[in-house]
């Protein structure tokens, strides 16, 4: 890390002392507010855990970040600028930073061909001078063991003033001496402080946090607005990571996963009630369920995240558990000689009360997470959301819906 990087560390009272915010979020925009005030400062807040674990795994600390390859670090450092200048502009954009290039004050002394030829002076004498700015090795020195470099370096006060080094003397080819600034131009200037390089290419990285909104869909608006806006010259691209890097390895593996866990679910529902019939019945407690998580999702504000698409994972065993229990008891009925009509009558009387236990007991285990705003809240809650909702729904419904299809499909029968 640069001197231009700078990691602050805030160890938070007890959320019941806090007076100023009642939310992490509430927090976070007012120390935002606070900190724009100093010209030159951009500042990005995030977790400490998560802030290592987003730089080993995408090299970045935010949410998004947008990766700039190519030659040009003047060109390099203008589309950040116009991508920093897009990214401003899509709601539920966070900080927005980009890494600094330029900076670093550099003194550069350029040797003058015509003057080293009037003056007889070697370039290699002013080039002994220059190196001598820094560490100029000129042997070695043992003691045992041990070796030293054995190097030349001009007075302190000389490398650090221009017009003192321009001062200083360089022996001509007859002897005489004459100053440096007689053979050699002596400029100081600005140039970069720092060079990031991936894969062998210099880059430039912008990065971006999230708020309020889900990540999927801030980076799909934001990629169609910056490849109609930023024009990019040739040989130079544009790659996305940071957690969003993350989660789409996670979705990647949800549509692997989900498959996978429905299928199971539906073979073993196919081997207990034997007929394919009944087990398409039962499932229809899945999308039932789903309403109901989408629902409360939307209520609260939540966007769709890998914690509610696990979520809705475990809605699906509650929903098809219910299913399971009603036309489990509604089958055992109809085996006993009893009328169809009055044996999913009876299996929805008989079976309220363990459907309504199930679901009870899944919602209310449920609710501490659904209102946690302590450390992990934010994975806790759309999890505990979408299956509280979606037990709500697939509840009323199954004691609804399930009874008609039932009493429907076995009618054709």
């Amino acid at each position: 890390m640069g001197i231009e990087l700078t990691d602050f560390f805030l160890a938070l009272n007890p959320r019941e002392k806090w007076k100023k915010a009642s939310t992490q979020a509430e927090l976070v925009e007012k120390m935002r507010l606070l900190f724009a005030r100093f010209p030159g400062m951009t500042v990005s807040f995030s977790q400490p855990i998560e802030m290592r674990l987003n730089e080993m795994i995408a090299g970045a600390r935010s949410d998004v970040a947008i990766k700039i390859y190519g030659d040009d670090l003047e060109t390099l450092r203008r589309l950040s600028d116009e991508v920093q200048a897009v990214l401003g502009t899509i709601p539920g954009r966070g900080e927005v930073s980009g890494e600094q290039l330029v900076g670093q004050l550099i003194l550069q002394v350029k040797v003058d061909s015509n003057a080293v030829a009037r003056y007889g002076v070697p370039t290699r004498n002013v080039l002994n001078v220059v190196e001598a700015v820094g560490n100029r090795k000129v042997g070695e020195i043992r003691e045992g063991q041990r070796r030293f470099p054995l190097v030349v370096r001009l007075p302190d006060g000389v490398r650090t003033d221009p017009d003192k080094l321009a001062a200083t003397l360089v022996q001509t080819a007859s002897g005489s001496v004459l100053p440096l600034s007689q053979v050699a131009r002596i400029i100081e200037s600005e140039g970069p402080s720092t060079i990031n390089r991936e894969w062998g290419r210099r880059r430039i990285t912008v990065q971006c946090n999230v708020r309020g909104r889900d990540v999927g869909g801030f980076v799909q608006e934001a990629r169609n607005k910056i490849a109609g806006q930023v024009k990019l010259p040739e040989g130079y691209s544009i790659e996305w990571g940071g957690q969003f890097e993350n989660m789409k390895r996670a979705n990647a593996r949800l549509l692997f996963v989900v498959p996978m866990a429905l299928g199971l679910i539906f073979a073993l529902l196919f081997f207990s009630l034997k007929s394919l019939r009944d087990v398409v019945i039962v499932a229809t407690g899945i999308p039932l369920g789903a309403v109901g998580g989408v629902l409360a999702l939307w209520l609260r504000g939540m966007p769709f995240t890998v914690s509610a698409a696990v979520g809705f994972i475990a809605l699906s065993g509650v929903a098809i558990l219910n299913g399971l229990v009603l036309v489990s008891f509604i089958r055992q009925r109809l085996d006993a000689g009893a009328p169809l009509e009055s044996a999913v009558r009876e299996g929805c009387l008989v079976r309220l009360r363990p459907v309504l236990m199930t679901a009870l007991v899944a919602a209310v285990g449920f609710i501490p997470m659904a209102v946690n705003v302590g450390v992990g809240g934010e994975v806790q809650r759309p999890l505990a959301t979408v299956v509280i909702g979606g037990i709500f729904t697939n509840t009323l419904l199954t004691l609804l819906v399930l009874p008609v299809l039932y009493m429907t499909l076995r009618r054709r029968n």
